[in-house]
């Protein structure tokens, strides 16, 4: 097992900078489109045996230092009795947002093994295939919210907002219920052999910081304090155009804080305090002409290079239209430029 990436999580020596990609398993690639061709995404994240397919695909081709299971944050969502549509150029879709008291008492807290062992086989159908660290993930509880409440995507999260400021108490009992679901999930993807966890939240910058502090983090506290009772696999938490949230992230409890590409990651470094820090390359940086590209890594990694730990990453999920080739060119530029 190559185990350089939980090294670097947990903050130790590594002899390079251990390398992984957000989406890496996924429509860039030609070899995942080919299983994706025969079945809608849902029908895809809910097939162990094709999950485990197309999440060893980016590993054996490019040679990451970490593979991230093959699913969706809003799968959860379902099976807290949602229907969930995905939509061709509008992506995730819920017909019948939360928007009332009922809605959120409609809502159950499922058992995660029950509602989604699709998950938990794919684990570990996983661990018995991989010769790098498994990481399993999960949306954060604002983010997810945001979904249920705005019907999917959005660029201003009105219906959000004014669920927290206008009726207070109905987003907090939607939060909750949602933070006891993703806890369970988490937990139970532990338990299956997930070896580190990953928490996307990746709606977090929209909130102003003293608003971020009252309607988003408590809950991703509260779902890692009940992780480290019963596990001790490296937690990483991602609040996505999060820059000006660091003071507050640095807080939630994760071992590892994902960073985009707002912030210079050596002083990211240095507010995160005792954290390893993930990140942090734009996803669109992969569309430079080659010597730009490698130079554009380098200085990633010697900006990193006083970090607790690093694992390289992009500061968002790589894109579909990126060159695959680009990949394979920033896996090497990164284990080349960082060995020890």
């Amino acid at each position: 097992m190559n185990d350089t990436f939980l090294k670097a999580c947990r903050g130790e020596k590594t002899e390079y900078t251990p390398v992984w990609f957000m989406r890496q398993a996924g429509r860039y690639l030609p070899e995942y489109q080919a299983v994706r061709s025969k079945l809608t995404f849902l029908e895809l994240c809910k097939k162990p045996e094709l999950c485990t397919e197309v999440t060893l695909q980016p590993i054996d081709i490019f040679g990451f230092d970490a593979a991230i299971l093959f699913s969706d944050i809003l799968i959860a969502m379902e099976a807290m009795g949602m229907e969930l549509e995905f939509h061709e150029g509008r992506g995730p879709v819920f017909p019948d947002p939360v928007r009332s008291q009922a809605a959120v008492d409609r809502l159950i807290v499922p058992d995660p093994d029950e509602t989604m062992p699709f998950v938990m086989e794919t684990i570990k159908l996983l661990r018995k295939e991989l010769k790098v660290p498994l990481i399993g993930f999960s949306g954060a509880p604002f983010t997810l919210a945001t979904y249920l409440i705005e019907g999917g995507s959005s660029k201003v999260f009105l219906e959000t907002k004014k669920m927290a400021f206008q009726e207070p108490e109905m987003y907090h009992a939607l939060l909750q219920k949602i933070t006891e679901c993703t806890s369970l999930y988490l937990q139970a993807q532990a338990r299956a052999g997930a070896q580190a966890l990953q928490i996307f939240d990746s709606w977090a910058g929209i909130w102003a910081p003293h608003d971020y502090a009252r309607f988003a983090l408590p809950y991703v506290q509260s779902i890692i304090a009940d992780l480290r009772k019963m596990t001790d696999v490296p937690i990483i938490y991602f609040a996505n155009n999060g820059s000006t949230l660091i003071n507050h992230t640095k807080t939630a409890g994760a071992d590892v804080l994902g960073l985009d590409w707002r912030i210079n990651i050596g002083e990211a470094a240095k507010m995160v305090g005792d954290h390893a820090v993930q990140g942090n390359l734009d996803p669109v940086a992969l569309f430079l002409p080659q010597k730009e590209l490698e130079q554009q890594i380098k200085t990633i990694i010697d900006d990193a290079q006083d970090a607790k730990g690093h694992i390289f990453n992009l500061g968002h999920g790589i894109l579909p239209q990126t060159d695959p080739d680009k990949a394979r060119i920033a896996v090497e530029a990164v284990h080349r430029f960082s060995a020890r």
